[in-house]
């Protein structure tokens, strides 16, 4: 998958809005210490996500088979077991813990990889006020 095409650089960064519909936030592709990184900007707050998490939480999902409830908390914040923003930080993904980078804003996972995997054809999410969920396409 070509990355930068699908997800855009820091010159033309992909717009997207998070599963409810409420929030506008770009994504691109950017090199960090040598190795790609997802770059999120929301607003004026800018999170990192390890590039790996897009095929890793395919996968999973695809093993998983049926809905998963998204679940997305702060990085301070306990998250649900089950959740998808529950795996993103989990010692037991293929990461070994946290695809967020960025210390103190590791966390909303759940909120902002999802639309992205959805619009890379990887994942079908719901768009409801709350509790969205997502699966593997």
């Amino acid at each position: 998958m070509n990355y930068r095409e699908s997800i855009g650089t820091k010159d033309k960064p992909l717009k997207l809005k998070t599963p409810p519909q409420t929030s506008d936030y770009t994504m691109h592709v950017d090199k960090k210490e040598g190795r790609e990184i997802l770059v999120c900007t929301v607003k004026t707050t800018v999170l990192h996500y390890d590039i790996k998490c897009l095929l890793d939480l395919h996968e999973m999902l695809k093993k998983h088979g049926d809905w998963m409830e998204l679940g997305s908390k702060d990085e301070k914040v306990e998250t649900k077991p089950g959740t998808v923003e529950d795996w993103g930080r989990s010692n037991d993904n293929p990461k070994g813990g946290w695809y967020g980078l960025k210390k103190n804003f590791r966390g909303r996972f759940g909120m902002y990889i999802p639309p992205l995997m959805e619009h890379l054809s990887l994942a079908e999410v719901e768009h409801n006020p709350r509790n969205n969920r997502m699966r593997a396409i």
